[in-house]
């Protein structure tokens, strides 16, 4: 390639929205003394399609990282990364257990 050259085109990545009104399930569950509720929101044909995570102390900054890591996986989600892919990037221990709360989350989701 010359400079100057442009590149191919490529498509652009394509965000899939779910519907206004779909399944979810709500559950909760413990990690290192803190209590969290995670809703699991799921697209028409069964893949999780976003994930919402509060930790047991609203409004501190537990409760707002792992917020935003859950709206981070969301959107990657709906961008058509696979909840695997997405579990398998965070970091984790020397047992593959998860080392954050989101992490954690994402274990407890059923395939």
């Amino acid at each position: 390639m010359e400079i100057g050259q442009s590149l191919p085109a490529r498509d652009a990545p394509h965000r899939e929205l779910l519907p206004n009104r779909r399944p979810a399930v709500t559950l909760g569950f413990e990690r290192d003394g803190s209590h969290y509720q995670m809703t699991i929101g799921y697209f028409a044909d069964g893949r999780v399609g976003e994930i919402f995570l509060n930790a047991d102390r609203p409004d501190s900054f537990l409760d707002a990282l792992t917020s935003d890591a859950a709206i981070l996986a969301s959107i990657a989600l709906q961008y058509g990364a696979s909840l695997e892919e997405i579990a398998h990037a965070l970091k984790r221990d020397g047992r593959g257990i998860a080392g954050s709360p989101i992490g954690a989350a994402l274990d407890r989701i059923e395939p």
